[in-house]
């Protein structure tokens, strides 16, 4: 008999934006998935309704969409396991809650005070310390309290004696002792599941064979793998990815949070980062193809991907690797698209250096790794800063301040009488400036020094005078004598 078909799902919280950590998820789970000709399956965790925030659903199919993660089924494309909002399924979870109830797997509990996991959302377990003080109610009381309408929750029965083994794809063979366990709540006093009982449910409702999640959640598994023995359903295979950690101030590394960065798709798009540049660092981390090659499309992660790469210890987030690798992808954009997306950040809108913007931006696409580094490095097109004599002294173009006043002497009255404002002209113009007399490279090096006021530009003379235009370059160089 054939293995079935692999089956992933990525199962989000609308509770806000995407964090990376959940993108890697989303994204390690559809490799799996697409790496063997699996379908991948979208599911929305919504539970805790305290914590849904208005919006938050559509955040999750933007994200998924800007990384390239179709989903093969969701609850936009039922494949017959619907419906797959967990909010829309919870007289399933009460009549499986039921099911393991008269199996004698779980218990109505009735007990008064406020259970810190009732409400508990999220993959980590949270070990109440209940005493399970209701697991003893005899029969008679328990029909009779349901008969007065007390309320109560239902909690999984496990057997505190021996231990629960499992293997998870990534970290090997686990044995967790039962006596470490509790007896988590399935059911809620509101009727709705709680977050690792639905899971369970679903995942096998819907045929996942592969459960992938952070390694957080490997001491939850053996309530997970009880649940699915009371059931006699199959055990899913467990993926559990190693953390993702930032850097600290000190050198330290921590849990990856807001104060070492951006940590959301949306705010990293924001900054500059390009969507296909995010998801191919984000594959890197914790998963190595075991070749020195760090740029993958996400057609060709499909193709070579495979779990026996994903690693144990934990990855470190580096922003600055990230910043690199978008600059690579920046390159490899045609001219056009580059101009039109980086525009918005660009700050040449609304300015009357905004039809120069196409020549500017051929400049800079090979010159940064950001959309949000471009401000910085056309500021001065904008308005050239105050800068020293001191500036035009460059040894390599052959240039000092004696220099600089003797090129530009000969270099304002020859541009003023220039028929044409082009490239060529201005390139012939400049490099046969002053005969035997003047360096062609002291010659440029002046010239940009009074165009711009800074020793570091994207492009040279020729073609700072194109963007700032005859009028501007021409100003530019009378107070650059000045300088």
């Amino acid at each position: 008999m054939s293995d079935p078909q692999v089956r992933t799902r990525f199962a989000p919280s609308p509770t806000g934006f995407m964090h990376v950590g959940n993108l890697r998820t989303a994204l390690y789970a559809y490799l799996i998935a697409k790496s063997q000709g699996g379908k991948f399956v979208l599911r929305i965790e919504d539970t805790d309704q305290a914590r849904y925030v208005p919006g938050a659903v559509e955040v999750i199919y933007k994200t998924l969409a800007a990384a390239g993660l179709e989903h093969d089924e969701g609850p936009d494309k039922d494949g017959g396991f619907g419906p797959y909002v967990q909010s829309e399924r919870r007289e399933l979870y009460r009549t499986c809650a039921e099911e393991l109830v008269a199996k004698g797997a779980a218990y109505y509990c009735f007990c008064d005070k406020q259970e810190p996991d009732e409400e508990h959302e999220g993959d980590a377990p949270v070990s109440t310390g209940y005493d399970g003080r209701c697991r003893k109610l005899d029969a008679a009381t328990v029909a009779a309290n349901l008969a007065a309408g007390k309320p109560y929750v239902i909690r999984q029965k496990i057997d505190r004696d021996g231990t629960t083994a499992f293997h998870d794809l990534v970290f090997g063979d686990i044995t967790i002792e039962n006596k470490v366990l509790d007896d988590q709540i399935l059911l809620k006093r509101d009727g709705m599941p709680t977050y690792n009982f639905a899971n369970v449910v679903d995942d096998h409702m819907m045929g996942i064979t592969h459960v992938v999640r952070g390694s957080e959640d490997l001491p939850s598994t053996p309530k997970y793998n009880l649940l699915y023995q009371a059931f006699g359903w199959e055990i899913p295979h467990y993926v559990h990815l190693p953390l993702i950690m930032g850097r600290n101030a000190d050198g330290t590394v921590s849990k990856l949070s807001k104060r070492h960065g951006s940590v959301s798709f949306e705010n990293l798009t924001s900054e500059g980062y390009l969507p296909e540049a995010i998801v191919n660092y984000i594959a890197l981390l914790g998963w190595s193809s075991k070749t020195d090659r760090e740029i993958f499309t996400l057609p060709e992660l499909c193709e070579c991907f495979n779990i026996s790469g994903l690693n144990k210890a934990p990855a470190v987030f580096d922003y600055a690797k990230l910043a690199w690798l978008n600059g690579e992808y920046i390159k490899k954009l045609a001219p056009e698209a580059f101009a039109a997306a980086a525009l918005p950040a660009a700050g040449f809108a609304g300015t009357p250096l905004e039809s120069q913007w196409p020549l500017a931006a051929s400049l800079l696409q090979s010159r940064v790794n950001l959309y949000s580094e471009i401000p910085e490095k056309t500021a001065f097109l904008h308005a050239r800063p105050d800068f020293s004599a001191e500036l035009y002294t460059n040894k390599k173009s052959k240039c000092d301040p004696a220099v600089a006043a003797a090129v530009l002497a000969v270099a304002i009255p020859a541009l003023e009488k220039l028929a044409n404002w082009d490239k060529d002209s201005l390139m012939n113009l400049l490099s046969g400036l002053g005969g035997e007399t003047l360096h062609p490279k002291s010659v440029m090096w002046a010239v940009r020094i009074a165009l711009a006021g800074q020793s570091v530009t994207p492009g040279g003379a020729v073609e700072i005078m194109l963007i700032l235009g005859r009028e501007e370059s021409l100003k530019r160089l009378r107070t650059g004598i000045d300088a």
